[in-house]
């Protein structure tokens, strides 16, 4: 049987939202001062608890605002939840806000070396997986550009390329398969297809649903900020479909 490598515990997220309508900076400072600012609680997650062994693709599906964006966020590990936990066994890729830890300043081929180390990569792993990265890409004629000159399509394919060649063990893909153009979101896609077939664990959002039906070995469908259902895709995605 395989192990649990990601368990997730009675997780809630709540954020506080500021009411006032306040106009400026100075405008807010003195409502502070004066404590007139107030506040509503957003509860964005509501007692979230669901577990994946090692291996499992897992879709998760749910109209916007549902709360799918965050619990990404606090799986891998930039949020972290108001109440409840998650349990992670293994090193995660978070492929949220692709090319988030980019520096414009740099080229091309400095940035796979920077994001590369934020991934947690030596210097020596990355030098023997460059020329793989750039071919990938297929940013050969730019890579010693600063990527303040490239387009949004161009740092998305580098990023992506940074994060799928690593072999990541738990892999966190929020609608990633729309990168570039339609050629290269078929490469990405034989490349997502790839890591999980060598047995990466991976969780999945999009709002394609034959995407998810494809991809994806289990579902969780979010709504409100809890689970609605969770299990198997077919019988999760039709319900969902009927529900929408």
């Amino acid at each position: 049987m395989s192990k649990k490598i990601v368990e997730v515990k009675n997780v809630s997220m709540q954020f506080k939202l500021e009411q006032n309508k306040v106009k400026s900076l100075k405008g807010f400072f003195v409502a502070a001062l004066q404590k007139q600012i107030k506040y509503e609680e957003f509860r964005a997650l509501e007692d979230i608890s669901f577990s994946v062994k090692k291996g499992e693709v897992i879709g998760i599906i749910g109209r916007n605002g549902a709360g799918k964006s965050t619990l990404l966020k606090i799986i891998s590990g930039i949020m972290k939840p108001t109440k409840g936990e998650v349990l992670v066994r293994g090193n995660i890729v978070p492929m949220l806000e692709l090319g988030s830890g980019f520096d414009y300043e740099l080229t091309g081929r400095e940035n796979i070396f920077l994001n590369g180390a934020i991934l947690g990569y030596s210097k020596e792993y990355l030098k023997g997986k460059y020329n793989e990265i750039v071919g990938f890409s297929e940013l050969e004629k730019f890579i010693n550009t600063p990527i303040r000159n490239y387009s949004s399509g161009m740092m998305m394919r580098l990023a992506f390329s940074i994060a799928t060649v690593v072999n990541p063990e738990i892999l966190i893909v929020d609608e990633i398969l729309s990168v570039g153009d339609a050629s290269f979101q078929e490469k990405s896609r034989a490349r997502m297809l790839e890591l999980m077939s060598g047995g990466t664990t991976v969780f999945f959002v999009s709002h394609d649903i034959t995407q998810i039906e494809t991809m994806c070995n289990r579902v969780v469908w979010l709504q409100d900020g809890r689970i609605k259902m969770v299990g198997n895709t077919a019988a999760v995605c039709e319900a969902y479909s009927n529900g929408i």
